[in-house]
């Protein structure tokens, strides 16, 4: 093999490295979870032990996805299930109000990052919804282990909605 041959070689790779580069950029995917179990003693109640064990979960469900930032509403169970998956992956919570989730699903979008979003029985299916553009209203207050997993290509998105295998060890 000639230099020459080698040189354009090399020029070859290094261009399909890029392309490869460029469309991992471009591809991203939302992970949206309802806080864990709670209390019912309070307006802005802590976790069960149960939800403590849930959210110990999900941080072992998400340890092979690399995450860029994690999201959660101003509340102790929405904190506190996502500070697991957040000290695992050594990032901090960044608080987003649940009562502007169309300005949210925007801001996630032109981010095209990598997100875990920890929300509520009536804010998780209605913000999974505006990041693919279908209607997805609230859920069950029963409803602990669903992920919905709203992945983003350019301008489309595809809306995976996965369950959780977690069982509590009272």
């Amino acid at each position: 093999m000639t230099k020459k041959h080698l040189v354009i070689i090399v020029i070859i790779l290094a261009a399909i490295s890029n392309i490869v580069a460029q469309t991992d950029n471009e591809i991203f995917t939302i992970y949206l979870v309802r806080h864990s179990e709670k209390e019912s003693t309070s307006n802005d109640p802590q976790l069960t032990q149960c939800g403590e064990q849930r959210s110990k979960s999900l941080s072992r469900f998400l340890s092979d996805v690399q995450l860029d930032a994690v999201y959660s509403t101003d509340y102790n169970r929405t904190k506190n299930t996502a500070l697991p998956t957040a000290l695992s992956k050594e990032l901090e919570i960044s608080e987003y109000n649940p009562e502007k989730l169309k300005d949210f699903s925007k801001l996630l979008i032109d981010s095209k990052q990598n997100a875990l979003v920890v929300g509520h029985s009536n804010t998780t299916g209605v913000l999974a919804g505006l990041l693919v553009g279908e209607d997805i209203g609230e859920f069950d207050l029963t409803i602990y282990n669903r992920v919905y997993q709203v992945v983003i290509y350019q301008n489309s998105s595809r809306l995976h909605l996965l369950h959780t295998a977690f069982i509590c060890n009272d």
